[in-house]
């Protein structure tokens, strides 16, 4: 399994699960990256921080850090 943190722009991704059980996992579930959940990486900061996503119709923004706790398919 892969993290969010780890795709190229343009890449597609289903979220399979949020490692860890905080507040930060939780605010990520709030956001909407649920499992199943389809996902586009749409753009990054000039030093890879923060990462722009697509996901059910509308744009995100969130750090790298928060990235990499997102579990996506292969």
């Amino acid at each position: 399994m892969r993290s969010l943190a780890t795709l190229n722009i343009g890449s597609t991704t289903h979220v399979v699960d949020i490692s860890g059980e905080d507040n930060t996992s939780l605010r990520l579930l709030e956001m909407g990256l649920t499992p199943g959940v389809e996902v586009t990486v749409v753009s990054t900061a000039p030093l890879g921080d923060p990462v722009e996503l697509e996901l059910r119709g509308y744009r995100l923004s969130i750090r790298r850090n928060e990235a990499a706790r997102v579990v996506v398919a292969n």
